[in-house]
């Protein structure tokens, strides 16, 4: 067999490559401020939309925020009255550091611990990188 023939069986193999216009879109924080306190009312939705554990995205904006907080119900309550574009800095800050695919781009990720440390994997590209 030539190079040429060769080349085209390997082609052929090849799985059909995907062209898929879908856009991952930066989930928006619906802040409420209630006295010294600050609500996300959409906390649940997020945490969905993000495929991540609300306990570790709220873990991450108590400490990027610098305030105690809780979950009750669907919404997330800091004690601390935040205005609503740092609120959705920080979270947009969690979302490039732990969704966002570091080779590739992608939101196809989730989250592992291997012994002590996380790590985020991609379903879409296969790399792992430490967080």
């Amino acid at each position: 067999m030539d190079y040429e023939k060769l080349l085209e069986r390997a082609y052929t193999k090849l799985p059909k490559k995907q062209t898929a216009k879908e856009r991952f879109e930066m989930p928006v924080a619906e802040v409420l401020n209630n006295g010294n306190n600050t609500i996300i009312k959409n906390f649940a939705e997020i945490s969905k939309e993000i495929r991540r554990d609300p306990r570790h995205i709220a873990k991450f904006l108590y400490k990027a925020l610098a305030s105690a907080g809780s979950i009750e119900g669907n919404t997330l309550v800091l004690q601390k009255k935040i205005h609503k574009h740092v609120v959705n800095d920080k979270l947009h800050s969690y979302i490039k550091n732990f969704v966002i695919c570091k080779a590739c781009g992608k939101a196809d990720t989730y989250l592992a611990k291997d012994g002590r440390h996380f790590y985020v994997k991609c379903e879409a590209c296969g790399a792992k990188h430490y967080v």
